[in-house]
């Protein structure tokens, strides 16, 4: 099933964005370090550690620049959603099915070559104190055709009571060269984000 793609709406991107935090400010208490090494334009791949739903309002909330969101295929298959997801610059991929994700992934290099950020969990899902198993796949295709950097995000949280603490730390870009291995560049990437939020990474998670 094709999904429709909608351009991104930045009205209605930064009005959820104020929503979210309306809704999400009185359970978490924030804290952001590292903001500074966003890129404030040009195109790069900002990849968060996933510990819960609640990263991905947060992770918009922690970066001014608006950005774009892989997500998973079957959030767009509702019509109301996928539209709605589209609108804030959603993306989607269908890992299962990879050849149904052509037309996802033709328009994040058009993106990409337009000098837009893109966030990719690379995780897939949420893994809640402990790094899950990486999916490279999508990233080692990016960087064989655009030598973007890669924005390593670590995300902690702690504490109770009526607000829960998050740190979100946000790491230094992590620069491929053309004589770099890709792969050693991604692992390089991860190891990052796991040192980042604190956890420490299984070399077998590959």
């Amino acid at each position: 099933m094709a999904i429709p793609f909608e351009e991104r709406s930045l009205p209605l991107y930064r009005l959820t964005k104020l929503l979210a935090a309306f809704i999400l400010f009185p359970f978490f208490k924030v804290q952001v370090n590292g903001q500074g090494n966003i890129p404030q334009n040009g195109p790069c791949l900002v990849l968060p550690k996933h510990q819960r739903w609640e990263d991905i309002p947060l992770i918009s909330y922690a970066i001014a620049r608006p950005l774009y969101y892989v997500a998973k295929y079957e959030l767009f298959l509702n019509p109301l959603s996928g539209w709605l997801l589209s609108s804030l610059g959603g993306l989607p991929l269908n890992r299962s099915n990879p050849s149904a994700s052509i037309q996802s992934v033709k328009r994040l290099f058009h993106l990409l070559k337009k000098g837009e950020g893109i966030v990719i969990f690379p995780e897939g899902t949420y893994y809640k104190g402990k790094m899950g198993n990486m999916h490279k796949g999508l990233i080692r295709l990016i960087l064989a055709r655009h030598m973007v950097p890669l924005i390593p995000v670590g995300f902690k949280y702690s504490g109770g009571g009526k607000r829960t603490q998050v740190k979100i730390e946000i790491g230094g870009p992590v620069h491929l060269e053309p004589s770099d291995n890709i792969d050693n560049y991604i692992d390089l990437a991860i190891g990052e984000i796991a040192e980042l939020s604190g956890l420490q990474r299984n070399p077998a998670l590959r």
